[in-house]
């Protein structure tokens, strides 16, 4: 589904629409960035003026009604580490993190993509979302199915009642790799052929359907799975493509929080057969929409006392990285590191 406001344009998920979950995934539309970064490029990292940066960020959060200190984001390294975000950490950049999950209403997720795939899980039942970084780095080493089993031990989901939303993202058409991409996804998908095709001495990579076979093998149901079907690169009039602009090019960012709902909602004893559920939003909030930033009573609630530190990506020094331990990630078994996949660094 395909949004314009004001020239800031804004694609979502038919099946999370009215699932108690707000979520936009933006364009390279609607910005103040020049040259390879136009217009709305959110990456500080790939060379733009960072002022510009700064207001497309702020765009994208006024779109939607955030502040900075309701966000938090990841320092994406192409990995399969999944971090679970608490209301303390509303505001902050995960080190070395390439999935977000939550069950907190109010704080949003936000992820940088140009080609890799954007992946939506949400749980109806225990109010649970999740925002994954996928490209083929992050599909050889399972970071698909490492989200579902993340959402499985901390929020108790269940795959078959997940619903998934897998965005725009580089398609075969344009894809083209080289046998260690093709070995890597030999060991890491049972049904390799099915997303690698031959062409010539190299391959074609469906990345869409790798992120698509690994959450069906994670238990989640085929029908509960929408593909965007957008190609970035054969798109990159709307979209960042890495490919598609040899190398040269910004981030789009893909947003998602939960809306407060009442306790109950989406649960198969409220007498609702699919798990679904619906939003009901705050007490005494008859639009039924909630608010991004709480109900009324949280805003009694005491917030962390430190600076946001969403939008300094790539500051953080190594030490901070290797300090932060695994206590704030999940790593589920079931797949061996990108290193032992192709055997050696990429």
């Amino acid at each position: 589904m395909r949004r314009d406001q004001n020239g800031l344009i804004t694609y979502h998920f038919e099946t999370l629409t009215f699932e108690g979950v707000v979520h936009a995934v933006f364009t390279r539309l609607g910005g103040v960035s020049q040259g390879p970064f136009a217009t709305l490029n959110v990456g500080r990292s790939v060379g733009d003026d960072p002022a510009a940066v700064a207001e497309n960020l702020a765009r994208v959060l006024a779109h939607l009604g955030l502040s900075a200190g309701q966000v938090a984001t990841a320092y994406q390294v192409h990995g399969n580490r999944i971090a679970v975000v608490s209301a303390a950490d509303a505001g902050r950049a995960f080190p070395g993190t390439d999935g977000l999950i939550t069950d907190v209403p109010g704080v949003a997720l936000l992820l940088r993509f140009a080609d890799c795939q954007p992946i939506l899980l949400y749980d109806p039942v225990h109010h649970a979302l999740g925002l994954v970084h996928a490209g083929w780095r992050g599909a050889a080493q399972g970071i698909a199915r490492r989200a579902v089993e993340a959402m499985q031990a901390t929020f108790g989901s269940r795959p078959r009642q997940l619903l998934a939303g897998l965005g725009p993202a580089i398609g075969p058409c344009c894809y083209e790799v080289g046998q260690d991409v093709a070995s890597a996804m030999s060991y890491a998908l049972s049904g390799w052929s099915r997303v690698m095709h031959p062409d010539g001495e190299r391959w074609r990579l469906d990345l869409p359907a790798a992120n698509e076979q690994q959450l069906v093998a994670a238990g989640v149901g085929r029908r509960q799975i929408e593909q965007a079907r957008l190609c970035t690169s054969c798109r990159n009039d709307e979209f960042f493509s890495h490919r598609g602009d040899n190398g040269m090019t910004g981030r789009f960012a893909v947003v998602a929080y939960l809306e407060q709902r009442d306790k109950g909602a989406g649960s198969k004893e409220a007498g609702d057969e699919t798990g679904r559920g619906s939003p009901r939003g705050c007490p005494g909030d008859e639009t039924g929409r909630g608010s991004p930033r709480g109900c009324p009573g949280d805003r009694d609630k005491p917030r962390p006392d430190r600076p946001p530190v969403l939008f300094k990506e790539g500051e953080q020094g190594a030490e901070e990285q290797e300090g932060r331990g695994a206590w704030d990630s999940i790593h589920p078994p079931g797949f061996p590191t990108f290193d032992e996949v192709v055997g050696g660094e990429a």
